[in-house]
């Protein structure tokens, strides 16, 4: 009776050791890595790898005007009135010129300079919308919005919700990505294939998980020592933290980062710099 007792148990302590060791085996599909490497991937693969990585880790932009659920109360904000708003950044159809080769847009910050070198080789479409965005003068008092310490420094949304109602679908095509994103390298955020438009980001750090997901470099800053001073209490933005939300800011503005967010730096005005530009890499 013992000798059939223990012949049972041991049979189904085999069984439970097999089980555990296939489960093990299955899950370690799950935990390596994945291997970004900077590759003209379709969209469905950059989405399909985009999705291994969470969003906080992600430099994305808003796709739509849309509420998120649990979004605080609109708030009522007196829009900057439309004779003082530059004609050019409300038609951005219209700014299409043809950068240069390689410039240089120098971002005078509340922190000091940034000056960005631009390639266009390394990314036409994103080179050239940088470079209108410029010289229209989008970037005047513009914030950097989403600092993430090891991570990125993001920017982008104008501050007037008029111009940036009017810029938050002028999406340009896709770039191939045939630089890193390292530390210094300066990007367009994105919400997906097909949808960069204003919002760049500066890696802080070496990114280059975010290569295969399209993600293309279209300049370099040359001295991150500004950058580096950026304000980054804030951390990630709402809903997922304690920053800003990118909703509130396309709808309200500056007066919602300044009622909320006193501590944000801002680009306070940009410019392209005489010369073909030059420099060493960011360090």
């Amino acid at each position: 009776m013992n000798r059939g007792t223990n012949f049972g148990r041991l049979a189904t302590l085999t069984r439970l050791v097999s089980i555990a060791a296939l489960l093990a085996l299955a899950g370690c599909g799950g935990q390596d890595e994945p291997s970004f490497r900077p590759t003209r991937a379709s969209a469905e693969d950059r989405e399909q790898r985009a999705e291994q990585v969470p969003a906080r880790e992600r430099p994305v932009q808003i796709e739509g005007p849309a509420r998120p659920a649990g979004d605080p109360p609109v708030v009522e904000v007196q829009a900057q009135p439309q004779a003082a708003i530059d004609p050019r950044l409300m038609n951005p159809s219209q700014l299409t010129e043809r950068a240069p080769d390689v410039f240089v847009a120098e971002l005078d910050t509340t922190e000091g300079p940034i000056r960005i070198e631009v390639h266009r080789d390394w990314a036409p479409n994103g080179a050239d919308r940088f470079y209108n965005l410029v010289r229209a003068g989008f970037f005047g008092d513009v914030a950097f919005f989403r600092v993430i310490d090891g991570f990125m420094a993001q920017g982008g949304i104008h501050g007037n919700p008029t111009v940036a109602a009017a810029w938050q679908r002028a999406s340009i095509p896709d770039d191939p990505v045939v630089q890193h994103n390292t530390r210094g390298m300066v990007s367009y955020a994105m919400a997906g294939p097909g949808s960069r438009t204003t919002q760049f980001f500066i890696n802080l750090v070496d990114n280059s998980r975010l290569d295969g997901m399209g993600f293309a470099p279209f300049g370099r800053v040359l001295d991150m020592a500004t950058v580096d001073r950026l304000h980054s209490g804030y951390g990630e933005g709402a809903p997922s933290g304690r920053g800003p939300a990118q909703a509130r800011i396309q709808r309200e503005g500056n007066t919602y980062l300044r009622a909320e967010f006193p501590d944000l730096d801002y680009i306070r005005s940009a410019r392209i710099a005489d010369g073909a530009g030059g420099g060493r890499p960011a360090r």
